[in-house]
């Protein structure tokens, strides 16, 4: 599964990585050139924020049917970033003005009644609706909230938006709702707790416990012994850890199906691919 970091300047090791990278996507076509060959290595899915750059991908492939009728697009919501340098350039009104449907008059028909009643399922469907613009005609077949958002969830108790969360992505979008984190196994335990099983939960997995929030040996129990179903990301440990080397790690996990990878050469997306096939098919 291919994601988008590389893509926009995000790399949790070198801030000088990131300016390279920033300047060599910096526009849209440097971008279609590593999909292309991550499609033509035969990687269909791609894990990406909404960035709005995301739209103009979208946009391309909707033009180019034929092409690209095979590839899923597995969206990641919200993008943080934009919605902080909108309210610091916008406000709030002038924020949600820009990005919930329609003007400040249907948002106040649909959604204005429920945040006084501090109903903010209303709230959420709208910002839902709003990100998912740019995929229409695309296929989107999981859909993910955010780790930013679902850890504070986490933190705040407020397990109930999950089950919403969860109804509206299925009842709206016919997909299945993801959910990215740093804290596996008290996400786990929190889904559960609303009713939601064998939930898609994108998380750390990485031989060195590198963002995975309440312990390597708690995510290890959790991948034996529980039913969900895992993505792992960030299994290089922002660059500690070799290919290959956490690839094996990985192997000790069957449940694990996917795995969440960026790279920004055909040569690099090719000696990943071969390598999570070698060590994951073979378990």
């Amino acid at each position: 599964m291919f994601g988008d970091n590389q893509f926009f300047a995000v790399n949790h090791l070198s801030d000088e990585k990131s300016r390279q990278q920033s300047m060599r996507f910096r526009d849209t076509k440097s971008i279609m050139n590593v999909l292309d060959q991550a499609i033509d290595l035969g990687i269909n899915t791609f894990m990406c924020t909404t960035h709005d750059r995301i739209g103009e991908i979208t946009e391309i492939m909707r033009n180019n049917k034929s092409k690209y009728q095979d590839f899923n697009f597995f969206p990641c919501m919200p993008y943080a970033h934009k919605y902080a340098n909108a309210v610091t350039e916008l406000g709030i009104v002038g924020s949600i003005k820009e990005y919930v449907p329609g003007n400040i008059f249907s948002f106040a028909i649909k959604g204005g009644m429920g945040i006084l009643n501090k109903d903010f399922s209303k709230l959420m469907e709208l910002l839902i609706d709003a990100e998912m613009k740019m995929f229409r005609g695309v296929k989107t077949p999981v859909i993910f909230l955010q780790n930013v958002l679902v850890d504070l969830i986490l933190g705040l108790g407020m397990y109930e938006v999950f089950a919403q969360y969860h109804d509206y992505i299925k009842k709206k979008f016919d997909a299945e709702p993801g959910y990215i984190t740093m804290n596996m196994p008290r996400l786990l335990d929190a889904l559960e707790s609303v009713g939601i099983s064998n939930p898609i939960i994108c998380s750390s997995i990485n031989k060195i416990g590198f963002r995975m929030s309440g312990g390597i040996e708690l995510y290890e129990k959790y991948l034996n012994e529980k039913t969900f179903r895992p993505i792992a990301m960030q299994v290089l440990a922002a660059g500690a850890l070799s290919p290959k080397e956490a690839i094996e790690y990985l192997a000790n996990f069957p449940q694990i199906e996917s795995v969440l990878f960026g790279a920004s050469s055909r040569s690099h997306i090719e000696e990943t691919k071969l390598l999570i096939e070698s060590y994951l098919n073979a378990v």
